[in-house]
């Protein structure tokens, strides 16, 4: 999608548009075999910079997570590793690792979809990134869109099954 139609989005329908990228990312990730997490990072000027979803198993890589894959990217795209008033839209609270990944970015917000009680690193179980103790902290908004990020994961679990 181009950054003008998808900021144009935003302006519309706030938050949740970009999640919707954020959720056809997932949609994607679980028609590869991947846990259905999806990723969508824009800038400050409302600029989409990166999509994905996750791809640990195409890749052979246990970080490459959607939040760590749409980081790189946009790194990339930036030169710079951090990428400070972006915000972050992700289907599924981020875990520890991702959590820290966007301390250490220096992204600005962070909006996700469903929670993770067993896993997550922004709410459920840790609070990195808001609890004062690093050296950042991000702005955090829950549960955009959160019944169909957790309706995806569902689904895609109870097929596995």
């Amino acid at each position: 999608m181009s950054a003008v139609s998808a900021s144009s989005l935003v302006e519309e329908k706030g938050d949740g548009a970009y999640m919707e990228l954020a959720i056809q990312e997932a949609e994607a990730a679980a028609r590869r075999g991947e846990v259905p997490v999806g990723a969508a990072l824009v800038g400050a000027d409302g600029v989409l910079l990166a999509c994905d979803g996750n791809r640990s198993i195409e890749l052979h890589d246990p970080t490459a997570h959607a939040e760590i894959l749409v980081l790189r990217q946009a790194g990339h795209l930036l030169g710079n590793y951090r990428l400070t008033g972006t915000t972050l839209y992700v289907t599924l609270e981020s875990c520890p690792m991702c959590a820290a990944a966007l301390v250490h970015a220096r992204i600005g917000r962070v909006v996700y979809g469903a929670a993770d009680p067993r896993y997550g690193g922004l709410v459920s179980q840790y609070r990195l990134g808001t609890d004062g103790r690093l050296n950042h902290r991000f702005e955090l908004v829950g549960g955009v869109l959160a019944d169909r990020c957790a309706a995806l994961l569902k689904a895609f679990f109870r097929q596995r099954r």
